[in-house]
Order: C-alpha cells, then structure tokens, then sequence
C-alpha cells in the first residue's frame, strides 16, 4: 500500500506542467533555496567570518577548482545542448533514439568527471596555492587544500544530478528538478550544524569535527540531490542501459553542440578563478566578503533570470522544432519583458535596502559587503536579461554565438578587474564594478544579435515603448525606496534579524507596491493580473 502510495505521489508530482506554473514553482524553489543559503551563509559568517578569516576564506577557496569543472563539464552546458536534441527525438516519436540518447550521455558525463575528481584530488596542493589562493598564508593554504580534496567528488555527483534533471525539464517536468537545490542546502547545513561538532559510528570518533565538517556537508548535499533527481524520473519511462551508443545521431549532436557550450561556461568560471585569485591577495576576509556579495546578486538572478527562462526553453525549443518563426520570437519577447519587468525594481531595491540584505547573512551587517553588493545590482539585471537572451541561441542549437561573445565580455572583465583592483586599490569593490560592466556588455550584443536574426521583429516597436514605461515606474521605485530607507535606516544597533527583516518587509513591500501601481496607470499589461487579484482579495466580504 506505501509503496502504490508513493509512486502515486511521485506520478502526481511528474505530470506535465504550464510554463507559467512552472515558472512560479522554480521561481518558488528557488526562493526557498536561496533562503536556506541566506541561513547557512549567515550561520557560516556568525561562526567563522570575525573569528576565523582565514579558515573562511579557505573554505571559500576550496570551492574553485570543483565548481569550475563541473561548469565547464556538465552544468547549464549539458542542459542546453542535450534538451533541444532530446526533445527532438520525443517530438517524432523515437523514444528509443531519445533514451539511447540520455544513457550515452550520462556514461560519458560520469567517465569524464569522475576522472576529472581523482585528478583535482592529486593536484589539489599546486592548484591552491599557485591559481587560486595565492594570497592565503600556509594554515589557510593546507586548510583549503584538504577541503578541495573532499569537495573534488562533487563534479561527478552533480554530472549525474544534471542528466537526471535534463530529461525532466525537457519534457515539462519541474517538481523534482526545482527540489534539487533546496536539498543541496540543506546538506551543508546538516555539515554546519552537525558535522562540524564531529562524527561518530558505533562509539568511535571518525571525524574530530571544525570547519572541515562544513566541506564534509557539501558532498552529502551533493548526494541527496542526487537521490531526489533520480526518484523525478520514475513514471517516464527512462530506459537506461550501461553503454555509450557513438553511433547514436542525437548523441552526435549533443558531442557537437557540447564543446562550445561548455567552454562558454568555462570562460565565465574563469572570471571567478580569477575574482578568487586577486581578492585572496586583498587581506584576510577579503575573498569571502567578495564571494558573499557575488551570491546575494546572484540570488535574485537565480530566482528571476534562470527560473524563467528554464520554464520557457522548453517552448522555445518547440517552436523552433515546428518551424513557426513568429511563434518563437513571440515567446522569446513575452519572456524578456516579464524578466524585465520584475528584474528592475529587484536591482533598485537591492541597492537602497543593500544594509538590511548584508544584515541577513551576518548579524549587524558589514559595510565591506553591502559596498561591494552595491556595484552589483546592474549584473543583476544585466544577468536575470542574459538567461533568456542566450536561450534565444540555445534553443536554435547554435551555442558558438554565446561562446564567442562571452570571450569578449569575460576578457573585458577580467582586465576591468586588474585595473580597478591592483593598479587603483578599488579592493572587493572594484572586481564588482568590473562584474556589472561585463554583464552590461555581453547582454547588449547578445541582444543586438538577436535583433538582427529576426530582422527587427523580436525588439518591435512595442517592446521599446513597454521597456520605458517601466523603467519611469522604475524610477518611481526608487524614489520611494530611497524615501523609506532614509526612514527607516539600518542602524549600528540593528544587530538582530527580527529587528531587520520587519524593517526590510515594510521597505520592499511599499517600493513594490508602488512599482506595481505605477505600471498599471502607465497600462502595462503585467501588472493588470495583480491588481485584479487585489481587488479580489480587498473587496471579496464587501457586496
């Protein structure tokens, strides 16, 4: 009986859904798993950041190597490369094509990354110390060298979690899938909160516990996200066989599409080593207070940019497959201007209320981060726009367009940051300035691309008449923001969350709320739904 259960549970959860519902479940679970991060970096940051700096910045270190080859590997460049492909294969009825397919891929991802983890495990040592970490004195280097080696197993790990994941976005499934990362969280926190105290098995210590316990937390993440991703493929039908099929023509056309991608992937990493390597150079605490900056502007793009337009690259991939032109530029310019829509008042917000965002991850707050957090906001646009943008490319399998630009804007970044932080003293800072004017840059000739493709018909008329209305309504936004933060301004005395989140609610509620106002007057058409709602809701007992 639990078990007809469970699979009717698992049946429910894997049924084909809208892309409106499934933006709204990503864009859910991405909410709580950027909430889950903002608890972990907070309780990290409470622990380690004043009273360990050195031991955090290791920590933050040890990361480097194993996310870069996981990007450059697997990551958003499988996805993109495998789903159009796979899709095609479902479209025309050739489900053993499209699952000969999956195996192939996931044997070969697996191979590949699992020796990619063994080789960072050996090389661990001059990879810290002479890429990465160079500015870490010896206890932080040989810290963050034994991390690396534990962390190493996640490229593999996560190489499998994204085939899993891959198939089910590609045929409208999103419930497993959107889980994933929430679980990933909720691993390093068991590592924060357990692991950390150390570990026993039938009464002996196998572990004496310390940060090292975190590093511990974040492959058992890895693990259950995993173990969630596989139980989204029950009730599909997955065929899987322990073979590589090179003979395989969608197999083929992933291999062709794959190494453009990846190495797209890899160049934007790239910008990160190299973030990783100055900033370790800047004084203890340094390299954490960039990378803590870096994952609250990324937490927004996550939740808007990517969650998205992975709702819409499925459709995207459709209408290229039926060959309707008009159809694909039509949702392509929907998706654009609801990212837009919603992306610009989030920047603007951040920015006024960027005290009280720091103040979430570490109790009191931290100026250092809320500066550097500050020069971010327009790569928080300019990024949420480039998820969509460059699924424009992807959905065409063309993926040496993306990779072509991203040399030019990561090659301007990274010489943006050498100069704002070495030969000006810009610090933390500088690298995210640099950041902002690199997303600005790479979006503007995605777009201009784009644009030219499809003879003028994606940025219509129309599309430029709706982006100035809501960049006015924007700027209404950031009036009142400014207003209420100036208000209620964070305090040196704001050293608790229950005193900084009712103060951040009341700011971001009212500059929304004048945002969504606002664009209903100047009759844009994504704010008519809400109002409509709030009219329900405010006048449902009135008769």
């Amino acid at each position: 009986m639990k078990r007809f259960q469970f699979r009717s549970v698992v049946a429910m959860a894997n049924s084909r859904l809208s892309i409106r519902f499934a933006a709204v479940l990503l864009a859910g679970s991405t909410l709580v798993s950027a909430l889950l991060g903002i608890f972990r970096d907070r309780l990290l940051n409470s622990y380690y950041l004043d009273t360990y700096p050195v031991g955090i910045d290791a920590y933050t270190a040890a990361f480097t190597i194993p996310d870069f080859m996981f990007f450059i590997l697997t990551s958003g460049a499988l996805a993109v490369s495998f789903i159009p492909v796979f899709n095609q294969r479902l479209v025309s009825g050739n489900k053993e094509s499209a699952w000969k397919l999956s195996s192939s891929v996931i044997n070969l991802m697996a191979l590949a990354t699992l020796a990619t983890s063994v080789l960072i495990m050996i090389f661990a040592d001059p990879l810290i110390r002479y890429v990465v970490g160079p500015g870490l004195d010896e206890s932080g280097t040989i810290l963050a060298i034994n991390m690396m080696r534990v962390i190493a197993i996640n490229p593999f790990l996560f190489s499998i979690a994204t085939v899993f994941s891959s198939i089910q976005q590609a045929v409208g499934r999103f419930v497993f899938y959107a889980l994933a990362p929430a679980l990933y969280n909720v691993g390093i926190l068991i590592g924060i909160t357990v692991f950390t105290g150390g570990i026993n098995l039938f009464g002996l210590q196998v572990f004496e516990g310390g940060i090292m316990g975190v590093a511990i937390g974040v492959v058992f993440g890895a693990v259950l996200q995993v173990v969630v991703s596989l139980i989204g493929l029950f009730g599909l039908g997955f065929d899987y066989t322990f073979k590589i099929y090179w003979k395989n023509q969608g197999f083929r056309s992933v291999l062709r599409l794959l190494p453009a991608r990846s190495l797209d992937q890899g160049i934007d990493y790239v910008n990160s080593i190299v973030s990783t390597n100055l900033s370790s150079r800047m004084g203890a605490g340094s390299l954490r207070t960039f990378q803590q900056a870096n994952s609250l502007h990324q937490m927004p793009v996550n939740l808007i940019g990517v969650a998205i337009s992975t709702a819409f690259f499925p459709k995207l991939t459709e209408d290229v497959g039926e060959g309707d032109g008009s159809d694909f530029y039509q949702t392509l310019r929907n998706a654009l201007n609801t990212i837009i829509w919603i992306s610009l008042p989030v920047a603007v917000i951040s920015y006024f209320s960027r005290g009280y965002v720091v103040s979430f991850i570490k109790n009191g707050g931290d100026f250092r981060i809320a500066n550097v957090l500050g020069a971010l906001v327009v790569a928080i646009f300019a990024r949420s726009v480039f998820h969509i943008a460059s699924r424009g490319f992807y959905a065409h399998q063309d993926t040496k367009t993306p990779f072509i630009i991203s040399i030019v804007a990561i090659g301007a970044t990274i010489a943006l940051s050498i100069i704002f932080s070495l030969a000006w003293n810009l610090g933390p800072e500088g690298l995210a300035w640099a950041q902002s004017i690199g997303a600005v840059l790479e979006i503007v000739i995605l777009m201009a691309i784009l644009q030219f493709r499809s003879h003028s018909r994606l940025l219509d008329a129309k599309f430029w008449q709706t982006s100035v209305r809501m960049l006015f309504a924007t700027f209404i936004t950031g009036c009142v923001a400014y207003s209420m933060v100036k208000f209620f301004p964070f305090l040196a005395t704001d050293n608790s969350f229950f005193v900084t989140f009712p103060k951040f609610c009341l700011i971001s509620f009212t500059s929304i709320l004048a945002y969504i106002f606002t664009c209903y007057f100047l009759d844009l058409e994504q704010a008519a739904p809400i109002i409509r709602s709030l009219r329900k809701i405010i006048f449902r007992n009135i008769h």
